[in-house]
């Protein structure tokens, strides 16, 4: 069986199947998925068609898009204002909507459950800390900004490096 159509191989696809979708999720390590799965496709190839220079650049690639998560996210957040206290609330109110309410509708619940969350964790925090909702509701947009930015620019990451790894592995 060619190394391209093993067991291995095809658990591979699937954990950069699973990392692209994942990083558009939140609670999900997309480009993690990604280059877990293109390190053991490589390992799978005996490292000759990927190599630790395509892996090491897909790592930074992956460093990068984890990083930018959390840079975006709190620039866009503090330029608007948002207190570290409201950014912690937007943080566990999507964790907590995410594990409370996601599980009603598979993935596209967990999501919407997860988004909701944070909004409803970060205005509360927000209205609770200044005293005022309506600067609490301009904080989250500011919040809610960074979150887009971030999941477009992981999303682009994720499709680049999975478009690196085709071009090494079947070019």
């Amino acid at each position: 069986m060619p190394p391209a159509l093993s067991p291995l191989a095809v658990l591979a696809y699937l954990l950069m199947f699973v990392g692209l979708i994942g990083s558009v999720l939140p609670l999900v390590p997309g480009p993690l998925l990604i280059w877990l799965g293109a390190l053991l496709w490589a390992a799978n190839d005996g490292f000759q068609s990927v190599g630790w220079p395509t892996l090491l650049f897909l790592g930074i690639l992956t460093v990068i898009a984890w990083s930018s998560d959390l840079v975006l996210t709190s620039v866009f957040s503090r330029r608007m204002g948002a207190s570290w206290k409201a950014v912690l609330g937007a943080i566990v109110g999507g964790l907590a909507g995410g594990l409370l309410l996601g599980g009603w509708i598979p993935i596209v619940g967990t999501l919407l459950a997860t988004i909701l969350g944070a909004i409803a964790g970060m205005v509360a925090v927000e209205a609770l800390d200044k005293r005022d909702l309506r600067v609490a509701l301009r904080t989250t947009r500011g919040y809610m900004a960074g979150v887009l930015a971030s999941s477009l620019l992981e999303a682009m990451l994720a499709i680049a490096m999975i478009l690196i790894f085709a071009w090494q592995a079947f070019l």
